[in-house]
């Protein structure tokens, strides 16, 4: 990007849920500094992008995927994706990895705008890495729909699956768990299965995800040390690159 070139504005379509979105924008806040340390310019107010995030009240996306006849979130993401893209974002980045369950049929409704992908960002990064094999701790929908399955596939990338008790206990700490405002036992019920895997895998990198997962696990004391993959930082630094022309 020219020095005098202004950034792109570029959206958030959150919403799913809420406290994701939030700290999505912090990490995205982030990821613009770090692009702007990288490239030698100064961090000032004037230096970030125009962002803009849409909190949307989005039905559940895992039921969705498992129960047709239950609400279906795709009008109102289709919704909020058209007035993002109505205040002039080039570029957009949902929060939520389920919701990905939709991106060929958002992009298809709002073509004007550039919606990333967080699976084939997140299997981008880790091959860049170097990764070869990591752990997926999901959401069910994400399981069944195989959303991160073919990202890491077309990128050499072995992924090894939790068993169906351990799902279901990751379920619990994302509902009953971080979206009821109880941080204790989602730390529980995600460093319950990160252990799990590690004990069968040894110290395979855990890829968190779910957006609700990051907002607990690093801070479970038994989850110190652990290799830990936020694809939601990895989104956001993607959103930043476009936003600066990258």
């Amino acid at each position: 990007m020219n020095a005098n070139t202004a950034p792109q504005p570029v959206a958030i379509l959150a919403g799913m849920g809420p406290a994701a979105g939030v700290d999505f924008v912090r990490l995205f806040v982030a990821a613009c500094e770090d692009w702007l340390r990288a490239q030698g310019r100064p961090v000032t107010d004037q230096a970030y992008p125009e962002h803009w995030m849409a909190q949307l009240p989005v039905p559940d996306r895992s039921r969705a995927l498992a129960d047709p006849g239950a609400p279906q979130p795709l009008e109102p993401m289709v919704r909020g994706l058209a007035r993002l893209a109505g205040l002039g974002a080039r570029a957009a980045a949902i929060p939520c990895n389920t919701a990905h369950a939709w991106h060929a049929a958002l992009q298809e409704r709002v073509p004007q705008i550039e919606l990333l992908h967080m699976p084939r960002e997140t299997a981008a990064a880790l091959r860049r890495q170097g990764q070869a094999r990591v752990a997926l701790l999901a959401t069910q929908g994400t399981y069944r729909q195989g959303l991160y399955d073919a990202a890491f596939a077309d990128a050499g990338i072995d992924c090894v699956l939790p068993d169906e008790a351990a799902r279901e206990a990751l379920m619990q700490g994302i509902y009953d768990g971080v979206k009821a405002g109880n941080l204790a036992l989602a730390q529980e019920r995600f460093a319950a299965v990160g252990a799990q895997l590690r004990a069968a895998q040894g110290e395979i990198p855990l890829v968190m995800a779910c957006t609700e997962i990051p907002l607990a696990l690093p801070q479970a004391p038994a989850a110190q040390g652990w290799v830990l993959v936020d694809p939601s930082a990895i989104l956001a630094a993607a959103l930043a690159r476009k936003a600066y022309g990258g």
